[in-house]
This record gives structure tokens, sequence and C-alpha cells, in this order.
């Protein structure tokens, strides 16, 4: 199955990626190749995943795990097997952290696995028009204090908002970029973690380029 996944991401999901959006990339060699790893990016569509199993390097896509909304993409038996074995999501069930579930506990395994786990602290999809980036939850935190040797990877993905904004079906070629920063440390508080990270992803949005439209292969 992970053999079969790999094929999928690289001959399927890297292409289309590339067709629609460009996947202008900067900072690529920070991307980490193994785990335990931490990717925290900004989150404006479903465009982000896609763009982000895309960019990273052959030989350690298969090691990427995003974290993904359980109630969302395990909602049907296709969609969910598909998010589960082709995507690779680690699933998050929102709402459940006021029954006293560990909500992150597949996130959790996944790093103590040894693989790479894709955050959006943002917790939920931007309007995709403004690239405001929302409040970030603290869960990112909780994951680096339980592996502070694990490196957080800030990552601001710019435009796919507008490649598949959120509540429409059918994407627009829109030509995106992906800035990957220097690892945020954990400092042993997360107030502080989080400052730090927040800081880190929104210097990485200010050197964002323009947006323009895909050029025609």
């Amino acid at each position: 199955m992970r053999f079969l996944r790999f094929l999928l991401l690289v001959l399927v999901a890297r292409p289309l990626a590339v067709l629609m959006t460009g996947a202008d990339v900067t900072g690529r060699e920070r991307l980490p190749l193994k785990g335990p790893a931490i990717i925290a990016a900004n989150h404006a569509s479903h465009v982000d995943t896609l763009l982000m199993l895309a960019v990273f390097p052959s030989r350690a896509v298969s090691k990427l795990r995003p974290a993904a909304a359980a109630d969302y993409f395990l909602r049907d038996p296709v969609i969910g097997w598909f998010s589960r074995h082709v995507i690779g999501i680690v699933p998050v069930a929102r709402g459940k952290a006021a029954d006293g579930e560990d909500v992150l506990a597949p996130a959790r395994a996944a790093l103590a696995a040894g693989e790479i786990v894709l955050i959006f602290p943002e917790g939920a999809r931007g309007d995709g028009e403004s690239d405001e980036m929302g409040q970030l939850k603290s869960g990112v935190a909780r994951l680096a204090e339980a592996f502070p040797q694990a490196p957080v990877i800030p990552v601001w993905i710019q435009g796919a908002g507008r490649v598949l904004p959120k509540g429409a079906s059918v994407p627009v070629p829109l030509n995106c970029a992906v800035l990957v920063g220097e690892p945020v440390i954990w400092t042993g508080r997360r107030g502080g973690f989080m400052d730090a990270l927040r800081a880190a992803m929104l210097a990485l949005k200010a050197q964002a380029p323009p947006l323009r439209w895909s050029e025609e292969p």
C-alpha cells in the first residue's frame, strides 16, 4: 500500500498540482526528509494538502502525513479509504476534545513512528480571499512539547485559497507559491513557542510574491 501511495502521489498528484498551481517553492531544501518532524502551514484551501504532497522530495513524500478533520474526510467510505491510504491523513476528531478524547493521538503515533506530520494550526480553512492568517490553535505546541527533538518547519502557502476557495468544487488555475522557513525550536513554554511560530509564518507571508494566473504549459 505504501508503494501504491508513492506512485499515485508522484505520478498523479504531483503533476496535477503543478498543472493547477505552478507550485513555485522557496526554501525547498528546508523540508525534512525523515521524521519525527512537524510542518506547520497556513490553511485556505484543500489544495494546500495537495500542494505540500507535490512539493515534497520524492524520497520523503511517503512519510508525509497530513492532519485532517475526521468528520470531513472519513464521512464517506470511499473518501475515507482514499484519504487514509492515498493521501495518508492522520485523522483529527474535531469536537471530541471536550469529551476527554486525545484528538492528537494519531499525530503523536505518526511522529513516534518517524513520520512527518503536516498540521494546519489555524484548525480550519480561511475564506481564501484575504490571505489573512487566523488565530493559531495550541495543538502544534502540544506536539512540539511531546517531541521536542522534532523540528517544526513553518510554511506559508500563497494563493491556494483562490485556486479552490472554501465552498467551491471546481479549481481555477493560478500560480501559487510555497515558502519554507527555518525550524522553530521548542522553547519549553507553549505561549512563547506559539508566538515564535506565528511570527515565522507571517515573515514568510511578507516575502510571498504577487499572485498571477498559471501560464499555459
